[in-house]
C-alpha cells in the first residue's frame, strides 16, 4: 500500500519528546513497517539463535526460510506494522537502548532517494523531478511514490532505499510525494552477479596487493589491516547470487573509516583494488565494482572531515 499524504503524517509527528517506541507505534498505526535503530543509527544484532543465517532467515527476505525468532533480528526484514509484536517482551530490550526509528520504505510501496551530503542535494535538485524531502543531518531524503530495488552508491554521496533496505525516520517532510520517475529507476544499475556459464564478465589487467610497502604512514599493524581486510573480502566473495558490488562499498567505507586518523599514506588504493578484484571474482562486472568500491573510499573520507 502506497500512503497519501494524510496516512505519512502519523499522529503526532516525530515526536520531540525522543520516545521511539511511541513514534513506532503512531507510524505502525499509519501502515508503515517499523524497527528500532541502535546507536550508530543501524538495526540491532541478530540474536544467537538466528546468527550466521542459523535460522533460515526471515519468511520476507530473499532467500525465504522458517525463521519466527520473536525478537527484532534481521534488519528490515524485522519492520512490522503489528502493535504486539512491536510491543512485545522480546522487542522490549531494544526499545530501551534504541536511538531512533527506522521504517521499510519497500513494504509501504515508497523509494527513498538518500541524499548524503551537500553535493548529491544539489546535483538531485538539477537532475530529479521535485517531490517530498526530509532533512537528515548532513543532506535530505527525496521520498518517491514505488518501490524499487535498493543499491547503495548509485553515484558518490547518493543511495537508494526500497525494497530489502531500510531508512531512518526523521518526520513527515515536506512537499508533495510525487511517482517514482524513470530517471531514479535508471540510478540502479543491474548488477550483474551471476555470469553466463563459459563468460567472463571482466578480467583485472594489474592485481594491487596491500602491504606494508604501500603504508608507510599507516599507524596501524599490517597484521591487523591484513585481518581486517580477508574479513572484508570474505564476505564479498560469499555473495556469489547477487549484493556482492554492494557489499563491495560497504567494506571499502568501512575500512577507509579505520584509516582516518592515519598520517598517511595508508595505501587505501592497494585496498580498494583487491575489494574490487574480489566482487570481479564473483561475477560483479568490473566498471560497477570499481565505482562501487571507489565511492565507499570517498564516501568514508568525506564522513571523517
Amino acid at each position: 500500500m502506497t500512503p497519501d499524504c494524510q496516512t505519512w503524517r502519523p499522529a503526532g509527528g516525530n515526536h520531540p519528546d525522543g520516545n521511539a517506541l511511541r513514534t513506532a507505534l503512531n507510524l505502525a498505526a499509519a501502515g508503515v513497517p517499523v524497527l528500532p535503530l541502535r546507536e550508530g543509527k543501524v538495526p540491532f544484532g541478530n540474536c544467537p539463535a538466528c546468527a550466521g543465517g542459523a535460522c533460515g532467515g526471515r519468511p520476507n527476505m530473499k532467500n525465504a526460510g522458517p525463521c519466527r525468532c520473536p525478537a527484532p533480528c534481521h534488519a528490515w526484514a524485522a519492520a512490522t506494522t503489528d502493535p504486539q509484536v512491536i510491543t512485545s517482551l522480546a522487542w522490549a530490550p531494544a526499545w530501551r537502548e534504541a536511538v531512533c526509528v527506522g521504517y521499510h520504505p519497500g513494504g509501504v510501496g515508497l523509494t527513498v532517494v538518500d541524499l548524503d551530503n551537500a553535493a548529491a542535494v544539489a546535483w538531485a535538485r538539477e537532475t530529479l523531478p521535485p517531490t517530498r524531502t526530509v532533512p537528515t543531518t548532513r543532506g535530505q531524503h527525496w521520498i518517491y511514490r514505488g518501490a524499487m530495488t535498493s543499491h547503495n552508491a548509485v553515484r558518490s554521496g547518493v543511495d537508494v532505499k526500497s525494497l530489502m533496505s531500510y531508512a531512518r525516520w526523521l518526520g513527515p517532510g515536506s512537499g508533495t510525494m510525487t511517482d517514482s520517475p524513470p530517471v531514479v529507476r535508471a540510478l540502479a544499475v543491474k548488477e550483474e552477479t551471476t555470469p553466463a556459464r563459459g563468460e567472463v564478465v571482466s578480467s583485472l589487467s594489474t592485481r594491487a596487493t596491500w602491504d606494508r610497502t604501500v603504508a608507510t604512514g599507516c599507524r596501524h599493524t599490517e597484521r591487523y589491516v591484513r585481518a581486517g581486510l580477508e574479513r572484508g573480502l570474505t564476505k564479498v566473495r560469499s555473495l556469489i547470487e547477487s549484493g556482492a558490488g554492494s557489499q563491495a562499498f560497504g567494506v571499502a567505507r568501512f575500512l577507509a573509516a579505520q584509516h582516518a586518523n592515519c598520517p598517511g599514506p595508508c595505501g587505501l588504493e592497494a585496498i580498494g583494488a583487491e575489494i574490487v578484484a574480489a566482487a570481479v571474482s564473483v561475477g560483479v562486472p568490473e566498471a560497477y565494482a570499481r565505482r562501487a568500491v571507489a565511492n565507499g573510499l570517498e564516501t568514508a573520507s568525506e564522513r571523517a572531515a
